[in-house]
């Protein structure tokens, strides 16, 4: 799974995403690239919804 599938299966919309966060946006790439995706889950999951509610897809 790719980050880009990843953040729609949150319903995020990426690209709103990337360009209002840059920095957070790219942090998390990283850092997704480095995890399983259940375990980027769980060490963002306090982050997750409230980026979700910013950019719904």
């Amino acid at each position: 799974m790719t980050f880009e599938e990843y953040l729609i299966s949150k319903k995020i919309d990426l690209e709103k995403f990337a360009k209002s966060e840059p920095e957070r946006f790219e942090e998390w790439r990283v850092l997704f690239e480095q995890m399983h995706p259940e375990s980027f889950t769980m060490h963002k999951k306090f982050q997750i919804n409230p980026t979700r509610r910013k950019y719904h897809l």
